[in-house]
């Protein structure tokens, strides 16, 4: 049985009115503002605008399913330059390498800084106060001209690539870090791994609920591990280290933000060198005649008197190898250069035509489309040739073309401009040291003759070096001593 209870509740009609006009008021203007991004329409001179079937989501699934393939077919569809809606942001792409200088030298209406700070803050839970790139970087350059790679031992060989390139890496970067604070760096890697699976989720953020709580347990996990780094007296802290630390400090960031600016340093350290000695060994492994090739140049080198002159200063001129390696990045880097729109600008193109970009939207390129997989650029641009960048004599090639015009930029995988990769030259020193002791110390073959190269996973293109599916499957063994 049910009795009707009198209560003694009291409601405040003018109060209630009031909260439901602005609660209408509110839904109103998100409705205005849904209808306006989602009426966008072309203006005169803009490129060709595709915003998709889905309101404000637009093209957004596509691009972060398979950018390169979702990309392709907008070439196809649009041409060289094309503005597309991605999760209410509204992105012109540019294909044509003739033209990139355009947007990579415009420092005033194209910023460089903008989004990145928000990839900081999204996959590092980071923001800098202060901050300047343009210190950071020239502070980044002195320290890594002076850099020299740790030597790889033959106990890491016997482990999987990406993690002996790591392990190298790590002990470069973060020399004496171990030493001095108790830092095993397998801990660290086995954090990283997890955090790096998780970084294209953390970047759109698409994370499920589970994994935001994965990915914010390793993130503190690693914060703790890299805590004491760059604290430590006398020889038992990195030099760069400290002065990073000391930069940080300048800038007004406390102990807890460079904690997780260190791991931000891991990762972009880190992060590409173990995939791209994957590939190229990937790529020597199945391709008999580029393994031929590069170990009779490195049998050259062995051959040397190491007393007379050290293995850094001896793996110089490896014409061959360096050819090997630029054809690996050429299939498998693929970052995006992106700028926010600052300004209105108008885009001049190598062929002469003109286009408007609006205030507020962002420019991307993606040279792994163009110039790196262009079949006009590179003939059979899915094929790994170890000498597509030599001469007939050997020398170094640089002289590629796209519609009868010679291209200054024929392959990208460190970015070009201001912007560049500053350890570019430590990346190279790094894996051709690797790919050389590697070769040197041990016997490898496939377990499987006909075994093709891993698929990529595609959901990595715009961060880097692309990752594998998969595994490639090999037998090794010490090489007898001459």
């Amino acid at each position: 049985m049910f009795s009707l209870l009198r209560t003694n509740v009291q409601i405040n009609l003018p109060k209630l009115r009031a909260m439901i006009w602005t609660i209408l008021l509110i839904v109103q203007g998100i409705l205005i503002l849904f209808i306006l991004v989602s009426k966008r329409s072309r203006s005169e001179k803009e490129p060709p605008l595709d915003k998709g079937v889905i309101p404000w989501l637009g093209h957004a699934l596509e691009f972060g399913r398979d950018a390169a393939k979702f990309l392709t077919r907008m070439k196809v569809k649009h041409g060289d330059i094309f503005t597309v809606r991605v999760a209410g942001r509204y992105v012109t792409v540019l294909l044509d390498p003739s033209s990139y200088d355009a947007v990579i030298e415009d420092s005033v209406s194209l910023d460089f800084t903008r989004y990145a700070q928000v990839l900081m803050d999204r996959i590092f839970n980071l923001r800098l106060p202060h901050h300047n790139p343009a210190v950071e970087k020239a502070m980044m350059k002195q320290y890594v001209s002076n850099l020299i790679p740790s030597t790889v031992s033959l106990a890491l060989l016997c482990g999987p690539a990406q993690k002996q390139l790591y392990m190298a890496g790590y002990l470069t970067h973060f020399e004496g870090e171990q030493k001095s604070n108790r830092t095993d760096p397998s801990d660290v890697y086995a954090e990283y791994r997890k955090f790096d699976n998780l970084l294209t989720k953390m970047a759109r953020t698409t994370l499920k609920p589970e994994e935001k709580r994965t990915a914010q347990s390793v993130r503190v996990r690693l914060w703790e591990l890299l805590a004491p780094a760059g604290l430590g007296e006398g020889s038992g802290s990195s030099t760069w280290l400290k002065c990073y630390r000391h930069l940080l400090q300048e800038e007004g960031a406390d102990e807890e933000t460079q904690r997780r600016a260190l791991l931000l340093q891991l990762w972009a350290t880190q992060g590409n060198v173990g995939p791209a000695a994957f590939w190229l060994l990937g790529f020597l492994l199945t391709n008999p005649e580029a393994m031929r090739a590069v170990k009779k140049e490195f049998s050259k080198i062995s051959e040397q008197d190491s007393a007379q002159c050290p293995l850094l200063d001896r793996l110089q001129h490896t014409p061959v190898f360096d050819s090997a390696l630029e054809e690996t990045l050429r299939l498998s880097a693929a970052p995006f250069i992106t700028r926010e729109v600052v300004q209105a600008k108008t885009l001049h193109m190598a062929d002469g035509q003109e286009y408007k970009l609006r205030s507020g939207d962002r420019v991307c390129l993606f040279p792994f489309i163009s110039p790196q997989m262009d079949p006009e650029i590179h003939q059979e641009p899915q094929r790994f040739k170890y000498d597509r960048f030599l001469n007939q004599e050997g020398s170094v090639k640089k002289d590629f073309f796209k519609g009868g015009r010679r291209l200054k930029y024929y392959t990208m995988p460190w970015g070009a401009g201001t912007n560049g990769c500053v350890g570019k030259r430590f990346a190279i020193s790094s894996i051709r040291q690797f790919v050389y002791l590697v070769l040197s110390h041990l016997e490898l073959e496939l377990c499987d003759p006909e075994a093709q190269m891993p698929e990529v996973n595609t959901s990595r293109y715009g961060f880097g070096m692309l990752q594998p599916e998969g595994d490639l499957a090999i037998r090794y063994k010490p090489r007898r001593s001459r």
